[in-house]
């Protein structure tokens, strides 16, 4: 294990400070990289994203790919805690929250806003991400893959409606080019160069030198990734600190509460760790480009949804780390 992956909390918690350092004291720079934006992607984040996924994907064995229908297990824990669960818990947690426990520290007509922050979080599985959770966790990257694409479909039918049901509304106008963009540079675009490469290498042990070299980059991109999302909402966090801290509350509950069912399921199936691990962070993690930007477009910019959404990212990446490292240290208990 590199000195990196060894100390990563202690980066990423360095990352954090540093992004809210570099946005409150170069606010030209974070607006600059804000700006580079396509059907709400940013450019920037999507580079580093794909500094992360590319190496697993490299791992990808098209061969195996035949063999990971023969373990359904671990895709059906997730499509169930995805779908049936996960969407539901997190809205009933945000009425919990902010229309009884914070009743009386935030505005009601703000509260709706958080809420359906919340909602829209809920119903927005990882995408991306979860390839960079699983190589940490040495999760399967065949059926990793598996997972995320068949959550992806079922994304592209079942968001809209159950978004709609939970926030009462009829009209959710779902950014179709940030779903579909966002699928293209973040699962089938490293896929494709995964394989290539592959092809390139030939070899099994070519193939794993090469892993070996390019890791680092992955674990690389991931600090510089969290420093540009704490940069990007920087003096949100240093102006508002009690709000973000009350919506992280349920985004925790949730957060831990969902691994907690997916793992406890997966460990009670005897599902094998390296599905297991996998399987649990994808419903744990959120794909957060899609719940901001369906934010902003019901909601605008500047609302208590789009907050609510935001704070979902910063909560993420501690929380996810916290749990990868659970993932690794009970690894011997599966089967």
């Amino acid at each position: 294990m590199s000195v990196f992956e060894r100390y990563l909390t202690l980066w990423v918690a360095l990352a954090m400070l540093a992004g809210i350092a570099i946005g409150v004291m170069a606010p030209a720079l974070i607006e600059a990289v804000a700006a580079a934006e396509v059907a709400n992607v940013n450019l920037v984040v999507a580079v580093l994203i794909w500094a992360m996924v590319y190496p697993m994907m490299v791992g990808v064995d098209p061969r195996s790919l035949r063999d990971v229908v023969k373990q359904p297990k671990g895709l059906a824990i997730t499509l169930a805690v995805n779908w049936l669960v996960k969407p539901f818990t997190m809205a009933a947690l945000g009425v919990l929250f902010f229309e009884v426990v914070f009743a009386d520290l935030i505005a009601p007509e703000d509260a709706q806003q958080y809420i359906a922050g919340l909602i829209l979080l809920g119903a927005a599985p990882c995408t991306a991400m979860v390839f960079v959770w699983s190589q940490l966790t040495r999760g399967d990257e065949s059926y990793t893959l598996l997972q995320v694409s068949v959550n992806d479909v079922v994304m592209v039918f079942a968001f809209a409606p159950i978004v709609a049901f939970l926030l009462g509304v009829t009209d959710i106008a779902v950014p179709w080019e940030t779903l579909v963009l966002s699928v293209i540079l973040f699962v089938a675009l490293p896929l494709l160069a995964g394989l290539w490469t592959r092809a390139r290498l030939g070899s099994t042990e070519r193939i794993a030198t090469f892993r070996d070299r390019v890791k680092p980059w992955g674990v690389a991109g991931l600090i510089a990734t969290v420093a540009i999302l704490f940069g990007l909402q920087g003096q949100v966090i240093l102006d508002r600190p009690q709000v973000i801290a009350l919506i992280a509350v349920p985004i925790l509950i949730q957060s831990y509460g969902i691994f907690a069912l997916a793992y406890g399921a997966a460990y009670a199936l005897r599902v094998p760790h390296r599905i297991a691990a996998p399987c649990a962070l994808i419903g744990t993690s959120n794909f957060f480009e899609l719940a901001v930007a369906v934010a902003i477009s019901l909601f605008g910019l500047n609302s208590g949804a789009a907050l609510a959404t935001v704070v979902g990212v910063l909560v993420e990446v501690p929380v996810m780390l916290s749990l990868v490292a659970f993932a690794n240290r009970t690894r011997t208990g599966f089967a």
